[in-house]
């Protein structure tokens, strides 16, 4: 194989036939291809448990992950301070991009593998078409030689009874006439080799399109699922984070088992075209002739055609019987008109025949068949094999990305956590919140007393930040007056304790006033006045 220059096998498929074979039992198994031996077989499910034995491991770990992080959280920290959302951010970016990624070679991978699968099946219907124009041909002519043209001679015989020169010369006819039989006879009848070349190329073709459409329907779930990661993260949805989890789950178990596949697939793919001569050989060892199977596996010019002598020979008797026929035609026809009919249809069926041996000639040549052997092998070999490297680089790096993924969501989750508190501490200091009314109600001491305390803290604050406010009061107008006649008469304080504040003021009592002026006492006496009031 590593001689021939028309077809040398790619550097993937000896990688790939290297990889060691081993069966059920940990033995060493030949690589040779041979997918009807049974340690050859195990050899193949021994990948196939290598990538499910890495599916076990990947779930372990992250398992183990998802608990350590549920179970060591430290309860402070999550009380008092708020998670940070980078690494939880950054996680998901990159988890995206691999994943992206992932996509896009699994889709160029996808094509490869169809391309070549379709160029394989092409090559096949090709060659399938070529074996059965050669039966029918070889079956057609022998049909017309030996029946036809017997019917014709027998009506022939009977006719020139009289005539022993020209009962000699039907005789010599039927002699020529066994020798074409005996070369048809010894072409060989590819319909009785057990070789239906149509019947595999249709159920290639029936498995690679339900394979082609699986892994497109993969490569859009793979995308769905990012989708509804980003979503989750940008919403910091529970219900969301909850379904990325399943979903990436279920995503990571056919990444594995893509590549579980992949893997037992391109391997036995390339231990048959390391050396696929070989394997066709012993396939059609009872079948066919040596001789003529490596005629059409090498179509060497230093070969000889095997059929050669059988398609000389045919030749030279049709030619023979072509110039007794024409002799006939013209010394006998005079004499016996009515054996004109019958000679005029043996020539007819020597022409067909002639015709046939043509056909014969170009089909059973190794150029044709040679030619689609070599593109069935480019096809599953190079774009073939070649594609399922490529998904196999998909289903690893879709593992990994979607490993990320799930890693990442307890983080996620108590960074939701943190804002579901913040907005419930915020609901419970809320008085025309529900929540705060539904507080009050089952606790009426605790209602007017948090109305109060949230008053007077952003009474505080304000006193702090803006000038003194004006007190509520029951004097007369003019008191009023003279009030805000000691800020200047700046409009810009008269609704000052109306701006800012953090909730309404609470209802006002008699019992309250008290308190009420004692807080503007002090805050008059600050700024250098007295309360007249």
């Amino acid at each position: 194989m590593a001689g021939r220059l028309d077809y040398i096998a790619p550097w993937w498929t000896y990688w790939l036939h290297n990889f060691p074979h081993l069966d059920l039992s940990l033995r060493a198994v030949d690589g040779t291809f041979n997918p009807r031996e049974e340690r050859y077989q195990q050899s193949l499910l021994f990948f196939a448990l290598v990538a499910a034995a890495c599916l076990a491991l990947n779930l372990v770990v992250l398992v183990v992950y998802l608990c350590c992080m549920c179970c060591c959280q430290e309860e402070e920290q999550t009380q008092t301070k708020r998670p940070s959302t980078c690494c939880v951010t950054w996680t998901a970016v990159v988890a995206g991009l691999i994943c992206c990624s992932a996509i896009g070679i699994g889709f160029y991978g996808n094509s490869e593998s169809n391309d070549g699968i379709y160029q394989l099946t092409y090559a096949l219907d090709n060659a399938n078409h070529t074996l059965s124009s050669i039966d029918s041909l070889v079956s057609g002519t022998t049909v017309k030689m030996k029946v036809a043209l017997e019917q014709h001679i027998s009506r022939l015989n009977e006719i020139f009874a009289i005539r022993g020169d020209y009962v000699q010369s039907l005789r010599f006819l039927q002699q020529m006439d066994n020798n074409i039989l005996t070369q048809l006879a010894g072409l060989p009848a590819w319909g009785d080799s057990g070789i239906d070349l149509g019947d595999v190329a249709q159920k290639t073709s029936y498995v690679e399109y339900y394979r082609w459409l699986a892994y497109l329907l993969l490569f859009i779930v793979d995308l769905l699922i990012c989708l509804i990661a980003c979503l989750a993260l940008g919403k910091r949805s529970r219900c969301l984070l909850i379904t990325m989890l399943c979903f990436g789950l279920f995503a990571l178990i056919l990444s594995w088992a893509s590549l579980a596949a992949d893997t037992s697939v391109a391997v036995g793919t390339s231990d048959f075209c390391v050396a696929p001569d070989k394997f066709i050989m012993n396939q059609t060892r009872d079948r066919l002739s040596t001789d003529v199977v490596h005629y059409y596996l090498y179509c060497s010019q230093s070969l000889i055609n095997p059929f050669h002598q059988s398609l000389t020979v045919f030749q030279r008797s049709l030619t023979t019987m072509q110039i007794q026929i024409q002799g006939l035609l013209q010394f006998a026809v005079p004499i016996f008109p009515s054996a004109q009919k019958d000679l005029l249809g043996i020539q007819q069926i020597l022409n067909s025949s002639e015709s046939t041996l043509h056909q014969l000639t170009a089909l059973l040549d190794c150029r044709g068949l040679h030619k689609d052997y070599l593109d069935a092998l480019v096809g599953i070999c190079y774009d073939g094999v070649e594609g399922l490297m490529y998904l196999g680089l998909f289903s690893i790096l879709a593992a990994v990305a979607f490993s990320a993924m799930v890693c990442a969501i307890p983080q996620a989750w108590k960074h939701c956590a943190a804002r579901d508190r913040e907005y419930t501490d915020i609901d419970e200091e809320d008085p025309f919140n529900p929540q705060a009314r539904r507080i009050a109600a089952h606790n009426p001491d605790r209602g007017p007393m948090r109305s109060f305390c949230s008053y007077s803290s952003s009474l505080g604050s304000q006193t702090s930040l803006h000038p003194p406010a004006q007190t509520i009061s029951n004097a007369p107008v003019s008191e009023y007056m003279n009030q805000a006649a000691l800020f200047g008469g700046n409009p810009r304080y008269e609704n000052v304790p109306l701006i800012g504040r953090g909730s309404p003021p609470p209802t006002y009592t008699p019992s309250m006033r008290a308190n009420y002026l004692s807080v503007a006492d002090e805050q008059m006496r600050h700024y250098g006045t007295d309360v007249t009031t």
